[in-house]
């Protein structure tokens, strides 16, 4: 072994550069050890929030017969039960054929139920597959993810009613009245219920906790919101408790976007609905901030 000689010794110790680097390397040494931030820089990290989402996208899309064919065949047949097999012995609702009032609701049920189920099972899937921290380790904020998770999910939402729109035409005359409130309430709609979809993911630790809030919570509204009938015709108190259901207001304003014709108030729908998503919005970054029940 290479023993140091004295000589080299006391010309290393008289070395005033070499005798500096040791007392740095000796104080840095004593200091406490910082992690690394995961977050250098400021602003929204657009490249991870186009990975995140196209990585939402690619996956419902990887199984597109499930994701996006079953939904529109699920629609066709309650066309079938409701119009086909009636042959017309409904009378007509605000003044058009029975088929044309019930097909926008039926459309706008198939972009709620679709958008919701993309973002709560893609995350109630990673919690339990262990595959959260593909999108964790990544440098994303809670913004960002807020965003991925919600824009994937109303990608979902917004392709299945388009599709459903499309399958639906032979059996309904659907017009166009008013494309803005098409547009409007249709997005608006996914993304609302993309975030609810967020947030029941979170909550749920299995997929039983998941199937209760969709059969128990999702389904109801929808199914009670005057897709197939007119809430003005049902008896006190369900009359006017119908018009503080969120989804009655999509529903209606959605099939106005047709028919040219609305149940409730367009103002009041516009306002509850963007009020409703913004507050979603803010409970999303806050829980994804917090990390509750996904970091742990």
């Amino acid at each position: 072994m290479f023993r140091e000689s004295g000589a080299d010794r006391r010309g290393r110790l008289a070395n005033p550069g070499l005798k500096a680097h040791l007392a740095a390397m000796t104080e840095l040494s004593h200091l406490p050890a910082t992690p690394p931030s995961p977050r250098a820089y400021p602003g929204i990290n657009w490249i991870g929030v186009q990975t995140l989402y196209l990585r939402e996208v690619r996956r419902f899309m990887k199984v597109g017969a499930q994701t996006v064919a079953a939904p529109v065949v699920t629609t066709l047949l309650y066309m079938m039960v409701f119009v086909v097999a009636l042959q017309g012995g409904r009378p007509p609702l605000l003044g058009i054929a029975f088929a044309e009032f019930v097909a926008p609701g039926l459309i706008m049920m198939a972009i709620l139920n679709n958008a919701f189920a993309n973002a709560s099972s893609s995350l109630i899937q990673a919690k339990i597959m262990g595959t959260a921290t593909d999108f964790l380790t990544p440098p994303l904020s809670p913004l960002e993810l807020m965003i991925g998770f919600s824009l994937g999910a109303a990608t979902r939402g917004v392709l299945v009613g388009l599709v459903t729109a499309i399958c639906v035409l032979p059996f309904a005359r659907l017009g166009v009245a008013n494309l803005a409130a098409i547009l409007f309430f249709g997005v608006v709609a996914s993304m609302l219920m993309g975030m609810l979809g967020v947030l029941a993911g979170l909550w749920s630790e299995k997929f039983d906790h998941l199937a209760a809030v969709q059969n128990f919570v999702v389904m109801p509204m929808t199914f009670l919101s005057g897709a197939f009938y007119l809430v003005e015709r049902l008896p006190e108190p369900f009359a006017t408790l119908s018009h503080f259901n969120p989804m009655f207001y999509l529903i209606d304003g959605f099939r106005y976007g047709f028919i040219g014709h609305s149940e409730g108030n367009l103002t009041v729908g516009v306002i509850a609905s963007l009020l409703i998503t913004a507050t979603l919005a803010v409970i999303c970054y806050l829980v994804f901030r917090s990390g509750w029940r996904l970091k742990s």
